[in-house]
């Protein structure tokens, strides 16, 4: 997992943009993979072969960085601490751990401390959206049908 912690200087912002906007461009939309050269530091230019996926993934990594936003990478297996589940979820630490005593999110146990699988994490916080925008759907309708104009 690869935890960058700040934001992208100016510099990094303006060459990420380029850089995203040049690879989108020659970017083949079918095919599994796609050859890119790439130039060492002693200007030798090697062929390497990359999956498509892989190349549109560094694509909406450099549009990220190029609109100032850090990115993290996280492996769809990945364990998270709780601390990291807390912070994806926007919530205290505190919180997350009554949803897992509550079983509202799966856990398990490495040694003493508590692990959260992405994938759950990720569940969780999709039927939270699903559940916010049901929400919202409810309050503007109820809006609309009492002529309160929103």
């Amino acid at each position: 997992m690869s935890n960058v912690k700040s934001l992208p200087s100016a510099q990094d912002i303006a060459l990420a943009k380029l850089s995203s906007q040049e690879l989108s461009a020659v970017l083949e939309s079918n095919g599994e993979s796609q050859n890119i050269n790439v130039v060492d530091k002693e200007g030798i230019s090697h062929e390497v072969t990359i999956p498509s996926s892989a190349l549109k993934l560094l694509i909406e990594v450099l549009t990220q960085l190029g609109q100032g936003n850090s990115v993290n990478i996280t492996p769809i297996h990945a364990e998270l601490t709780t601390q990291e589940a807390a912070d994806m979820l926007n919530m205290s630490r505190p919180t997350l751990i009554k949803l897992l005593d509550s079983d509202q999110i799966p856990h398990f146990r490495k040694g003493n401390r508590r692990k959260v699988a992405f994938v759950d994490v990720i569940s969780f916080k999709t039927n939270l959206d699903k559940q916010r925008l049901s929400a919202l759907d409810e309050l503007s309708a109820l809006d609309q049908e009492l002529g309160l104009g929103y």
